[in-house]
């Protein structure tokens, strides 16, 4: 196997996060609020991470699927962690919007509501791994967006 593959597995799996039991896609996904809770990093560096974790997730996802042998493996949460980066853009830095982000992409990643499903379904390959969780990541903060408008 290529050394390049395996490089671009570990990162699509974040290393042994998307190996830790049970349910590695909300392990990905506290990856990736805790990142943003720990380094609260400013507005164009989200966006930039945003924009870097995208390419090389489908990048990383399509090499990792080819080394597990797997089409969108559990074990693959790269795209989890860019979902709950997109989860958490422009909201107000708290605890609450955190941990709310957290639980509101959960839910729309595990149930898929249209459109997130048709596009999981839709698209193959890395831009289908990372797809349906960019689009979960905008529907969680498009509602968190609501949120903040009318929560004064």
């Amino acid at each position: 196997m290529k050394t390049s593959r395996l490089f671009l597995k570990n990162i699509a799996t974040l290393g042994f996060i998307g190996y830790l039991p049970y349910a590695p896609g909300t392990w990905g996904s506290l990856a990736g609020v805790l990142f943003v809770a720990a380094l609260r990093p400013a507005l164009h560096t989200e966006l930039i991470i945003i924009a870097a974790g995208t390419i090389l997730g489908v990048i990383a996802s399509d090499a990792a699927e080819k080394v597990i042998g797997e089409a969108d493996s559990g074990h693959i949460i790269i795209d989890e962690f860019v979902g709950m980066v997109i989860s958490v853009t422009y909201l107000p830095p708290s605890a609450g919007y955190l941990i709310a982000a957290f639980l509101l992409f959960r839910l729309f990643d595990i149930v898929k509501p249209f459109p997130i499903g048709y596009v999981e379904s839709s698209l193959k390959g890395g831009t289908g791994v990372m797809a349906d969780d960019i689009v979960a990541g905008i529907f969680t903060n498009g509602v968190l967006q609501i949120w903040v408008a009318y929560s004064g």
